[in-house]
């Protein structure tokens, strides 16, 4: 299965063994809720679909590395007590607690989140004095005498053998233990993470020509060669980092993140290219709709390789600009109810002035501006601390508590002498926060106009087009924009390709985020 698969099946597996009856207790007994096992070449991104899981699902995350575990770190150190048997005293042995097991209760204390996945990574590398604890673990969920805390869905994996010298082949009974899913890699299904994760578009761009060079694993006179998709998506964050600084990448540096000759010296090639081509076209101009003939002429005299590269640049640009869009609309839509309660508040101090007392500044507007912030950051900070806080929330639950906090400063600092003209301030915020996403809105609909304009001028109806509208048809950041913002280019050039049922889809999602009181 791809990694796409294999996360859809740990996050329906985590629900099932999460789901209770209806007196609170869990449906499958913890005996019979059999760990799964991701088996598959590393660097293709098994550890990020478990931390994905965790976020998407809210639910707490301890992963731990099994390679540097001891027989006595993973099932604790031993002591001597001493226990009375019919009335005589005896010193026996026992065991502190696992610090695997302590961790988990750690992270539940700290977060605050009693339910979670505990992943074990490397599991088939463990030591041979481990290595019967493990199984005693797969089966029962015990290191020693402590168990995993019920709620606690069991996620582990491995390498193949092939790509590392440390594997313990499993026996018959351990994989009996287990719900094996071998993963392979697959460049179309990274490259929708790739959106997502906004890897650079030199990185995404290169792939689409050089498909077969996504993942390599060979061995060679000087040793072992590969590329990983961990390798290119730490290569796209350091090459943002570079362009930032003005600094100039070249083969050395892509060496130190994809280690095979061919790949580095034709990525390399490619990416000097690609800022050549950044420099000539003016993207800005062309997004503004405002290309020069000259552009337009190079465009279309251009080889396939570079206008890929040119409608990756584009793309890049438009639909990094559609994310921030829906990023502040997601905030605004949250924003709502808060703002409905204020409102509600303020009328209720209107009718009743003479209780806005006892410190509360210009009223109680204040003070609950005050305790939703803190709320907020106690939120923030407990989704932290259960390691299933993803960019995307932490960035949201920010502009949030920023909101708050700066309207409660307003508040305080606007001469307001009831909670009426308190509301007023925050809602005159709220307003401007409201323009501003309008503004937003109408000027990336103008660019995406411009853009469709450009590439059905320069390249007319042919492979060009088509890429752009499926690009922004599996992003979901743009199709998201679009659905909820509008296209007529779009949908014109959707319906003569007859792309039109992801997007339908998505509208139907739109729907529910419910914008209608906003803009």
């Amino acid at each position: 299965m791809n990694i796409k698969q294999a996360k859809e099946y740990i996050e329906n597996t985590a629900k099932l063994y999460l789901k209770k009856d209806e007196s609170g207790e869990y449906r499958m007994p913890l005996v019979r809720q059999r760990p799964l096992f991701l088996l598959g070449a590393p660097g293709i991104g098994k550890t990020a679909i478990v931390e994905q899981v965790a976020q998407e699902l809210g639910i707490a995350l301890v992963s731990y590395s099994m390679t540097h575990h001891t027989r006595q770190s993973a099932l604790g150190l031993p002591f001597i007590t001493e226990r009375v048997y019919g009335g005589e005293t005896y010193s026996i042995s026992e065991y502190t607690m696992s610090e695997i097991i302590a961790a988990v209760y750690d992270t539940m204390e700290a977060g605050g989140i009693k339910e979670g996945i505990l992943f074990l990574d490397e599991i088939n590398c463990v030591s041979e004095t481990l290595a019967p604890a493990m199984l005693q673990f797969l089966q029962y969920k015990t290191f020693g005498r402590h168990r995993v805390p019920q709620g606690w869905v069991i996620v582990t994996a491995g390498n193949p053998p092939e790509y590392n010298r440390s594997v313990r082949e499993f026996d018959v009974v351990t994989y009996d233990r287990l719900k094996v899913m071998e993963v392979e890699p697959d460049y179309a299904v990274w490259k929708e993470y790739a959106a997502e994760r906004q890897i650079h578009s030199a990185v995404t761009g290169y792939l689409d020509l050089k498909t077969d060079h996504f993942y390599r694993m060979e061995m060679t006179a000087k040793g072992r060669s590969y590329v990983t998709a961990r390798g290119w998506e730490d290569l796209s964050e350091i090459l943002k980092l570079y362009e930032e600084e003005g600094l100039s990448a070249d083969e050395t540096l892509v060496g130190q993140y994809l280690r095979n000759t061919e790949v580095v010296k034709e990525f390399t090639a490619y990416y000097d290219l690609y800022r050549k081509y950044k420099s000539e076209y003016q993207i800005g101009d062309i997004l503004d709709g405002r290309a020069s003939a000259k552009t337009m002429e190079k465009a279309r005299e251009a080889a396939f390789d570079e206008r890929l590269s040119l409608l990756g640049m584009l793309l890049d640009k438009v639909q990094a600009d559609m994310r921030e869009a829906m990023e502040q609309a997601a905030v605004l839509t949250e924003l709502k109810n808060p703002m409905k309660g204020m409102a509600a508040l303020a009328e209720r101090e209107e009718g009743s002035p003479g209780q806005i007392k006892e410190g509360s500044g210009p009223g109680q507007i204040s003070e609950r501006l005050k305790i939703l912030a803190e709320g907020r950051r106690k939120q923030l900070e407990s989704l932290r601390n259960a390691n299933s806080l993803s960019d995307r929330d932490r960035k949201r639950h920010g502009a949030i508590i920023r909101f708050l906090e700066e309207g409660y400063r307003a508040v305080l600092t606007g001469e307001a002498c009831d909670g009426k003209k308190a509301y007023l301030i925050l809602k005159e915020r709220f307003n401007g926060k409201t323009d501003e996403l309008k503004r937003n809105t109408d000027r990336i609909r103008q660019e995406l106009h411009a853009l469709f304009s450009f590439v059905e001028e320069a390249f007319g109806q042919g492979n060009e087009m088509l890429i752009l509208v499926t690009e922004l048809t599996r992003n979901n950041a743009s199709a998201q924009f679009i659905a909820a913002f509008g296209s007529p280019d779009y949908r014109r050039h959707s319906d003569e390709m007859m792309l039109s049922q992801r997007r339908d889809r998505i509208q139907a999602q739109i729907a529910e985020l419910d914008l209608t009181d906003i803009l």
